[in-house]
């Protein structure tokens, strides 16, 4: 065999031509070690090099079924010529991670970083779908800048429960208090649990997997109708080979997250989240990826762009239906041509297609319209995530108006305080404890630093003796977070947490809180030399680790207010080639 090496011509030098151009020592170490694999000489002819970043584990179950969609994947970076390379990487699973799987969102984001960044890869599939793999993996491409794509695995199928509709996840919070209530038996909830997770794929409510596979869409970095495709659909590995196809002409575009990823596409997802009710949790992500792509997003922001903006998305938690009646109804695309018919749409938005979003969207049909619903049907005319602010919340706290109660959106109650989860679990069955319906519930040291990782228990469940009332819903106020397939009335992220020494650190019980949506206000009945006082009194409370990545975590995450991303990840640092060692 000839050992000639000539490149095909490219509009550009590729990065990964850094390992593989030329016949030098270095050179013939990088391919030779690549050969073994049993692919020929000219694969290294200066064609793309696609690194499909894969996010397969056999404990993620939400993307046990990404082996099988990465060869469809593979499948169309051939097709249009590229060099596929398949590279597993760090996979945080919402199911089975301890502490809390966002604890490990940024160690994610930076071992992918340097994955991407360390190796001759010239463009990035991200094959994502559990929770925080899809914010894990956009952090990680923005950082880095190369040309990106998102493929998510879709969610699963409908679960039905004796003749009911069964919500990954928004079923799990609704039977465990009925059974809490008296309501349900430990038996039937069992069987229940039969019914919640009948294919691959993640969650089929809207979810957080489905906010942030809607996210990325909205963003620009899916390919239109990317998110609601069932996990099972023959449609998603044809979505999944097309993306491939689509990666190489990205690379040779040069068309990169940062091209993508402007102010206006961050606009654009903050708008749709709020069409959607999606969750809570595409703040803090989308907070921490605009760090890495250089994008100043605040939670101002995210009151602005939301406030106005109606829910009419009819899925779980916020409504009836699940994410495969979306994706027959017309899914995100029909969301997004709503939101561009009714001038809440950045339309010259840059997608991965290399067309607009509005190009992408204006000719699509609403095929349910009691799954996304007209205007005057709505679910909640503002849906956007509600910023609350005040003395108890000085850098803010967020809310999710479609999946709360109307009637407890003001309301005035006296505080029953938990220090910490752990002491929320020893009190809350107790019969004796001093609450009903009006109290406001506070949970404390669960947020970036104090849980570590900022735990998804924000959504603390109602006492027995309040549930056994018939009451369903409290006004419930934590610096934790909350799964994007739970509801209620919850405050969350409440910014400076209590471990960082924030006003609800010193918050006790008895006081008086008032919360009032409308008017974004959140705040405890004492005076500020009262406050003062109880801060200079405060000592931390809640564990400090003292080795490996739960210290480097404790010691550098930024507060939710911000994304809770590491201090030292913030902002755009390039793929610059090293040196080769060799």
């Amino acid at each position: 065999m000839s050992t000639n090496f000539t490149p095909a011509p490219w509009p550009r030098r590729l990065r990964s031509q850094e390992w593989y151009a030329g016949n030098s020592r270095d050179t013939i170490y990088h391919r030779g070690w690549m050969k073994n694999q049993g692919y020929p000489h000219d694969l290294f002819d200066g064609r793309p090099i696609i690194g499909i970043l894969n996010t397969w584990s056999d404990l993620t179950p939400c993307n046990g079924h990404l082996r099988e969609l990465s060869e469809k994947v593979k499948a169309g970076i051939w097709e249009a010529g590229g060099f596929p390379v398949e590279v597993p990487v760090f996979s945080a699973s919402e199911n089975t991670f301890r502490p809390t799987a966002m604890m490990f969102r940024n160690l994610a984001a930076l071992s992918i970083e340097e994955t991407i960044r360390g190796q001759p890869i010239d463009g990035a599939v991200l094959l994502v779908g559990c929770d925080k793999t899809t914010p894990s993996l956009m952090m990680a491409a923005a950082s880095c800048d190369i040309p990106s794509i998102v493929v998510t695995g879709g969610p699963m199928l409908n679960g039905y429960f004796r003749g009911e509709r069964v919500g990954s996840g928004t079923h799990l919070w609704k039977f465990s208090e009925a059974v809490k209530a008296g309501e349900m038996t430990q038996e039937d909830f069992l069987e229940a649990e039969q019914s919640m997770s009948r294919s691959s794929g993640t969650c089929n409510t809207m979810g957080t997997a489905s906010t942030m596979a809607s996210m990325a869409e909205a963003l620009g970095m899916a390919l239109s109708g990317n998110a609601a495709i069932p996990a099972v659909d023959s449609r998603r590995r044809v979505m999944a080979q097309l993306s491939g196809r689509r990666i190489v002409q990205m690379v040779k575009d040069d068309l990169k997250p940062s091209d993508i990823m402007t102010k206006e596409a961050f606009e654009n997802a903050i708008r749709c989240n709020g069409a959607i009710g999606g969750s809570t949790n595409a703040v803090i992500h989308l907070l921490a990826v605009a760090g890495r792509v250089g994008v100043d997003l605040t939670l101002d922001d995210w009151d602005r762009c939301g406030r106005d903006v109606a829910t009419i998305v009819n899925l779980m938690p916020s409504g009836e239906y699940l994410m495969e009646e979306f994706f027959y109804a017309g899914g995100l695309p029909v969301v997004l041509k709503r939101l561009g018919e009714g001038d809440q749409l950045h339309k010259e938005a840059l997608t991965v297609s290399g067309e607009t979003i509005w190009d992408e969207v204006k000719d699509v049909v609403n095929h349910n319209e009691d799954v996304i619903v007209p205007l005057d049907k709505a679910l909640t005319d503002q849906g956007g995530i509600a910023v609350l602010k005040g003395n108890l919340a000085p850098n803010g706290a967020v809310l999710k108006p479609s999946a709360a109660s109307p009637n407890l959106l003001q309301h005035r109650g006296r505080a029953v305080v938990f220090e910490d989860i752990d002491d929320y679990k020893a009190k809350i069955n107790d019969p004796d404890l001093d609450i009903d319906e009006t109290c406001v519930m506070v949970l404390k040291n669960c947020g970036p630093k104090g849980y570590p990782g900022m735990a998804e228990v924000g959504n603390m469940g109602l006492p027995p003796k309040v549930l056994k009332k018939g009451i369903t819903d409290m006004v419930r106020i934590s610096d934790a977070r909350m799964s994007g397939t739970a509801y209620g009335t919850v405050v969350l992220h409440t910014s400076p947490e209590a471990a960082a020494g924030g006003p609800l650190a010193v918050i006790r019980d008895g006081d008086m809180i008032e919360m009032d949506v409308p008017n974004r206000r959140l705040h405890v009945d004492i005076s500020e030399e009262e406050m003062a006082a109880r801060l200079a009194a405060w000592h931390p409370a809640h564990e400090q680790a003292g080795s490996g990545y739960a210290w480097l975590h404790q010691t550098h995450v930024q507060g939710a207010d911000t994304g809770a991303d590491l201090d030292f990840l913030k902002g755009c640092r390039g793929n610059a080639v090293g040196k080769d060692s060799h």
